[in-house]
């Protein structure tokens, strides 16, 4: 089965904007605007939630939940059995303290890693589910405590890299709804293979 919804992980609220934890919302934001759609908030599902038409495919949806991070699962979940959606049938854009910031990697499997938001898809829509992950390490320094880390904003020179590499996290997020995980696996790991494997 193909994509057919993508979620991308954040916390709502103007004090989240430019944090860590709200990589996965400002690629799906940059997404969901390049094909020139819109968001709207469905208190149904606790989510904004974008519809697109695909030519001669199934539409697909992408969906930012609106309940903090720890309750993603949540939200995806109820809109995944609104559309009688299986997980393999879904993605997650997140960001990701075990790969370098700039760099993406796709997998399937695994635990949540750590992260709250992974761990709450895990509890409600359960495993097979695409993880698009963006890196957002190293941590810096290594003994700060990870809620701090991913809760801070990036520095300027973060956000310059982040907005240079805009393109790429596009370009591998349309090959993962084009051609599904295998491929965008095969070609995005394969710059990330130095980077330690989530367990």
């Amino acid at each position: 089965m193909s994509i057919s919804l993508v979620a991308g992980l954040g916390n709502p609220g103007r004090e989240y904007e430019n944090t860590r934890h709200n990589l996965g919302w400002v690629v799906i934001d940059a997404f969901v605007h390049q094909l020139g759609l819109a968001w709207k908030k469905q208190a149904q599902f606790e989510a904004q939630v974008a519809r697109w038409d695909r030519p001669g495919r199934a539409s697909c949806y992408f969906v930012k939940p609106l309940t903090f991070m720890n309750e993603s699962g949540r939200a995806v979940g109820a809109l995944a059995r609104f559309y009688k959606l299986g997980p393999t049938a879904v993605a997650a854009v997140y960001d990701d303290t075990n790969i370098d910031l700039g760099r993406v990697k796709v997998t399937t499997t695994g635990s949540a890693g750590g992260h709250n938001g992974v761990a709450s898809l895990l509890e409600h829509l359960g495993t097979g589910f695409a993880r698009y992950r963006l890196g957002i390490g190293p941590r810096q320094p290594p003994q700060m405590d990870l809620k701090d880390f991913v809760l801070a904003k990036f520095d300027p020179a973060q956000l310059s890299l982040i907005q240079q590499t805009l393109p790429h996290y596009l370009n591998g997020l349309s090959l993962l709804l084009s051609d599904g995980p295998d491929p965008a696996m095969n070609l995005l790991n394969r710059r990330a293979k130095n980077e330690p494997e989530q367990t």
